[in-house]
């Protein structure tokens, strides 16, 4: 009979690593690939900076063992987590369907700053930036463009985050 504690525990990890293996790899794609995200790309990584947090302070929760008090605090920040993941991959899908032309995208996505000081600014900024469309795929891999793997793998955080609160709950009812 397996341990609904460790098999909770498992999940976590898991969702840790393999989100942590999402961000690091669009870090990767933009630092080392020079792929520049656009608006709603910065916005995908939210989910990131802020469920992977709260799923190692689960974690961390779990791992202390503690009774009633932790069984609680670990299931609402694993349904925290799986919220914020859901949210990531809502943001991802619509960006994907706006890139296959499903519905359009955001009207304020395509780059821009404040504006120039000087005519010898404007066209060095000219040269030097590059507008980015939340609307034009930049790279695709079967079929999916960065936002389209990223509502797949928010969606499968989210889904682990929801596993592992739920198992960890089903444990502690016993």
């Amino acid at each position: 009979m397996s341990d609904p504690a460790r098999t909770s525990r498992q999940l976590v990890l898991l969702l840790i690593a393999g989100g942590l293996a999402s961000i690091l790899t669009a870090w990767g794609f933009q630092l080392i690939g020079g792929y520049v995200p656009c608006k709603l790309c910065l916005e995908q990584r939210i989910p990131y900076y802020v469920g992977l947090p709260l799923a190692l302070l689960a974690l961390l929760v779990m791992l202390r063992g503690t009774p009633a008090q932790g069984r609680l605090a670990v299931t609402v920040l694993l349904l925290a987590v799986a919220g914020v993941f859901a949210w990531g991959a809502g943001i991802g899908a619509y960006q994907a369907g706006a890139e296959w032309g499903f519905w359009a995208g955001p009207a304020d996505c395509g780059g821009g700053g404040g504006m120039p000081d000087s005519a010898a600014n404007m066209l060095n900024a000219l040269r030097s930036t590059r507008v980015v469309s939340c609307t034009e795929a930049s790279w695709r891999m079967f079929g999916l463009s960065f936002a389209g793997w990223n509502a797949v793998i928010s969606a499968g955080v989210a889904v682990l985050a929801l596993a592992g609160a739920w198992i960890w709950r089903r444990g502690s009812a016993a």
